[in-house]
């Protein structure tokens, strides 16, 4: 089984699209771990234009009530980010090689160049006892690189695979990922997997067992619109009757 951690920046864009607390990104993680999901991941970039820094804070003291549950806090390692990290404690931090401006994620981290920079971040993660994960295009040759430099987990970037879903060649796409995955595995790294993942490619990724965690926000948002839409409308149509 893969565990599901639902990544909250959307509902946190929504909320602050109209200056109000509405919706209530902690309301919405709590109905999230009731209805069964593993964790709740949010990535605050330094703007806070969708998760904020007190997010975190708030989100830490929700998961207290779910003692099996777990947070991510996912983000670029300035030190912004890593004085609330440290902060919080989460349970995993999941280290991308974002640049401020970026609108998402986009690559990997490149260890042979960033590894100096890494090493004393995840030293300083993991002396507080926080799972940390390098987030990695998949290329099976550089796993061995992120377990040297203290990495827990690496999360396979997936907007490849998710691209690549349901075209010819998929196959091939495909195996790319399990070769990463496995590679991470024969190393001693687990695998968590997110980007672009939905609720009809991710099955495929996940069924071979090599993947422990995804994390999913944006696609999952958007079909929670597609899915309940069509109620909402119809009970407004009977107020409005």
């Amino acid at each position: 089984m893969t565990h599901l951690s639902v990544n909250l920046n959307k509902i946190g864009l929504l909320r602050n699209s109209r200056g109000r607390d509405y919706p209530n990104l902690i309301d919405m993680a709590e109905r999230t771990l009731q209805l069964g999901a593993f964790g709740i991941t949010i990535h605050p970039r330094p703007d806070q234009r969708h998760a904020t820094y007190q997010d975190a804070y708030d989100l830490k003291t929700l998961l207290k009530r779910f003692p099996d549950a777990e947070l991510n806090i996912e983000g670029f390692p300035d030190a912004q980010f890593l004085e609330v990290v440290l902060d919080v404690e989460p349970d995993q931090c999941t280290l991308v090689p974002d640049d401020p401006n970026q609108l998402t994620s986009d690559h990997g981290w490149n260890i042979a160049r960033d590894q100096d920079a890494l090493r004393p971040v995840i030293a300083k993660l993991k002396a507080k006892g926080i799972r940390v994960v390098l987030f990695m295009d998949p290329e099976a040759e550089n796993m061995a690189l992120a377990k040297d430099v203290g990495a827990d987990r690496v999360e396979l970037y997936t907007e490849a695979y998710a691209n690549a879903f349901g075209k010819d060649g998929f196959d091939e796409v495909l195996e790319t990922y399990q070769q990463a995955a496995q590679a991470a595995l024969d190393v001693g790294l687990e695998v968590n997997a997110g980007h672009d993942l939905d609720l009809h490619n991710v099955q495929a990724l996940c069924e071979q067992g090599r993947i422990m965690e995804v994390s999913i926000g944006h696609a999952l948002t958007v079909e929670a619109l597609d899915l309940g839409w069509d109620n909402v409308v119809k009970a407004y149509l009977a107020k409005l009757a």
